[in-house]
């Protein structure tokens, strides 16, 4: 038998990576109960409510609220499609985007998730930062070092927690302990909010029309907008799931239900208690201080949700770091950027990044579906695969044209039915 030189014995071996290679049944333990919990949880926060906000007056309340409905059903659907496709073949989503756009060219829209992250994280971190503040302010307490404070104390949180074990995470504090608290806390808002507007007189706000500006088609695009926001995350998530069909089930109603409730009660914030800061007008409402503070909790899940993915996406391009080490990483370069940088400015370039995300997942969608193997495409991706790569590109260039040219028709369904049509036509054929 031929042994190995000692030299050879002691070379280190390569590192697994992990977001490449399908989770093992072993560690593929969500059910429904998790999916539903996690979606509605990342679903629920106040950036959802602050968007539902801009919704009235440009429209009336029965048209925002057909738009919410809609979207809401229609944008969870693709993400709860996107986690079926990733529990069915136990790989992240950098997994998809390797089996989809090969193994060379996948490493560009990796890395622009990544950076899309990054931004997303610092600005949650941002908006917890500015609850606590204000919070505080309501005591007389929000001194001038209270920012630095605030955005050091849920940074440092947030990395508490990716460091652990997301599993256990979403199992044990998620369904268990947040869920709970953050549905009473939705229930009791809901309530304050119904009754001023009983009192306001109910039936004048729902009639009254809408001042223009705003499509229903627009609006429901910018519902939408939300859910398809997390499609290049979800599947790094539902890849621990024991069953694609529980992750399609479980995903579509957590998200749907909290997009639906928290555009809504955004809206109700709007019509009842107009103002330009969210915050306070929740904190304006009877019990609104400790309903809001545990939402503000709850945000912690999605700053945490960006870091986790950025973490997965990292070590898929460089698996020499664990995804634990890239997750504190990511933790701490998002609280170092929400110390120092003016995010409003940053709006518009995530909304840029977001318009290459729709009609990427859009070739995702049409090419994996319908009983594709995925594993076995990603076994033999070429470096790159023009096709899906050029309809990606007339995807983005829709998006765009969309928005400059036909701006009430919406920009991300159109962008999304181009590419997935145009995926679905020309996908790899089984051999017969």
């Amino acid at each position: 038998m031929a042994t190995l030189p000692p030299a050879a014995a002691t070379l280190p071996l390569p590192a697994a990576n992990q977001a490449l290679t399908p989770l093992p049944a072993s560690e593929r333990v969500f059910g429904w109960r998790e999916h539903a919990s996690l979606w509605f949880s990342l679903g629920v926060g106040l950036l959802v409510m602050q968007v539902g906000a801009y919704l009235v007056p440009a429209l009336g309340a029965r048209d925002a609220l057909l738009a919410i409905v809609a979207g809401s059903v229609i944008g969870a659907g693709l993400l709860a499609w996107v986690a079926k496709l990733g529990c069915d073949s136990g790989l992240a989503s950098a997994g998809l985007m390797h089996a989809v756009y090969g193994s060379g060219f996948a490493r560009l829209p990796i890395v622009l998730n990544i950076v899309q992250l990054l931004g997303w994280g610092t600005f949650e971190l941002v908006v917890m930062r500015d609850a606590t503040v204000a919070i505080a302010a309501q005591g007389g307490s929000a001194a001038g070092w209270w920012p630095l404070a605030a955005t050091l104390a849920w940074g440092g949180l947030v990395a508490l927690l990716v460091s652990g074990s997301m599993v256990r995470l979403v199992r044990r504090i998620v369904s268990r302990v947040a869920l709970p608290l953050v549905v009473l806390s939705l229930l009791w808002l809901s309530w304050q909010f119904l009754g001023m507007a009983q009192a306001q007189g109910w039936q004048a706000l729902w009639r009254r029309p809408g001042a223009g500006g705003m499509g229903v088609l627009q609006a429901l695009d910018l519902v939408i907008a939300m859910p398809i926001s997390w499609l290049p995350l979800v599947a790094d998530y539902a890849r621990h799931g024991s069953s694609g069909r529980a992750a399609l089930k479980g995903t579509w109603f957590g998200f749907a239900l909290a997009n639906t409730w928290c555009y809504a009660l955004g809206v109700l914030v709007a019509l009842t208690l107009p103002s330009q800061d969210l915050v306070t007008a929740l904190l304006l409402a009877q019990g609104g201080l400790i309903a809001l503070s545990l939402i503000l909790i709850d945000e912690v899940d999605n700053a945490y949700g960006d870091a986790y993915s950025g973490a997965v996406s990292s070590h898929s391009l460089a698996p020499g770091w664990s995804i634990r080490r890239w997750g504190l990483a990511m933790a701490v370069v998002c609280t170092a950027m929400a110390l120092v940088l003016p995010m409003h400015s940053l709006e518009p370039f995530l909304l840029l990044l977001s318009s290459v995300f729709v009609p990427l997942f859009g070739v995702v969608l049409g090419r994996l579906s319908f009983g594709t193997d995925t594993v076995a495409l990603l076994a033999r991706a070429r470096r790159a695969e023009a096709v899906p790569i050029a309809i990606w590109v007339a995807g983005i260039v829709t998006y765009h044209a969309c928005g400059r040219f036909a701006p009430a028709l919406g920009s991300a369904l159109p962008a999304l039915a181009l590419t997935f049509a145009l995926a679905w036509a020309t996908r790899p054929r089984a051999k017969s």
